[in-house]
């Protein structure tokens, strides 16, 4: 080859070829954590602090994303939606409503690609499963309460009775364990919904009412034990070790 187009060995780098200078990890989860950290806690924070004593375990369930101002907005009207449909129409609306808006809060309660610091969370010394229950207890309480209020305003009296509590708890149970196997919040809702959809409507096929999926007796013990399954399915995915992401 002529040495006219022969490369020096000496050549420096093209610019494509230049290595990025090493990122120091420890100075960026430094920020991270102080970004996390440095909000004083406030009354609610400190309440469940001494309530859980745990302070770390306190922060972790006042981030929960379905705990947060926009998410506790966005359920109020859809549950206060379905309580003037159901005023107007004497349709269980809040009842069916619930368990999909419940499903969907819990799906989101935990988990990669929810918080923007999960590294960070799963490297606390509380334990995963144990902010994964606080955090699903606490959201399914909110919406439940949330389910009551609607029905109360809604002048459904059964709509206060646990038959609609118990396909809650199923739906809410099947959308965590897929979210949490599928490591996607986004997989679990659409999971949850689509079986709660299923669910209504081959019940409303079979009985010629909406009423079906939550008012037959004979379906209790089959939601129950769909709720348990899920949650054995649940604490299996989350049996790795901390840290791992």
């Amino acid at each position: 080859m002529s040495e006219r187009f022969a490369e020096p060995w000496g050549a420096p780098p093209g610019p494509a070829e230049v290595s990025a200078p090493d990122v120091d990890l420890h100075k960026v989860w430094g920020a991270v954590a102080t970004e996390m950290w440095r909000r004083r806690p406030g009354a609610l924070e400190r309440v469940a602090a001494r309530a859980l004593r745990s302070p770390g375990l306190a922060r972790a369930l006042l981030t929960t994303p379905s705990l947060l101002a926009p998410w506790l907005i966005a359920s109020v009207v859809v549950l206060g939606a379905g309580a003037a449909a159901t005023a107007s129409t004497h349709q269980p609306l809040v009842a069916l409503l619930a368990p999909a808006l419940a499903g969907a809060g819990i799906a989101y309660a935990y988990g990669p690609g929810v918080e923007p610091a999960w590294e960070l969370s799963a490297s606390m010394a509380v334990s995963n499963r144990m902010v994964l229950l606080v955090r699903a207890l606490a959201v399914f309480a909110v919406d439940a309460a949330l389910g009551v209020c609607a029905s109360l305003a809604s002048g459904t009296a059964s709509g206060l009775t646990f038959s609609w509590l118990v396909p809650m708890t199923a739906v809410s149970a099947f959308a965590l364990a897929v979210a949490t196997l599928a490591r996607s919040a986004n997989v679990g809702v659409a999971s949850g919904l689509a079986g709660w959809a299923i669910t209504v409507l081959s019940s409303q096929a079979a009985e010629s009412h909406f009423r079906a999926a939550i008012d037959a007796s004979d379906l209790v013990a089959p939601y129950l034990v769909f709720a348990l399954l899920c949650v054995a399915v649940t604490f299996y995915g989350t049996r790795t070790a901390r840290g791992a992401s």
